[in-house]
């Protein structure tokens, strides 16, 4: 798995919110983005649960950035839309817990696990703010 479109929508909708000010409700991003708003919805549920946007109930409600675009990193925002890590390939991040029972055996797992570590060192060191700037 690399970033499906909740990794996408996630950061679509982090940038808008962001740039508003003022707390966005689902309604009005599913709008601005062109999505299913029940499947945005989710993800922006999931962004608050993960201490990244606020939530605020009401006729003024909506969401809110939790932190400033410095403060997230695109692994936090991946994480929290996707329910775990981004992995690059189907391998196992340990030999032993490899499920073709083959991984002691695997002369490549090495190099893809250093690109998987350098990977992820490179997305939780990226913030919204290194990506949004122009």
């Amino acid at each position: 798995m690399l970033l499906t479109r909740a990794s996408e929508y996630a950061l679509l909708s982090l940038a808008l919110i962001g740039e508003s000010g003022e707390p966005k409700d689902v309604d009005t991003l599913s709008k601005q983005l062109g999505i299913s708003k029940s499947f945005l919805a989710k993800i922006l549920q999931s962004l608050a649960k993960h201490g990244i946007l606020i939530s605020y109930k009401g006729a003024k409600g909506g969401f809110a950035l939790k932190k400033k675009f410095s403060d997230i990193s695109i692994m936090e925002v991946i994480n929290a839309a996707e329910g775990k890590s981004p992995a690059v390939f189907e391998c196992s991040p340990s030999q032993s817990s490899c499920p073709s029972d083959r991984g002691m055996q695997c002369i490549i797992w090495p190099f893809l696990n250093r690109l998987q570590n350098k990977i992820d060192g490179f997305l939780e060191n990226l913030t919204l703010k290194d990506i949004l700037e122009k």
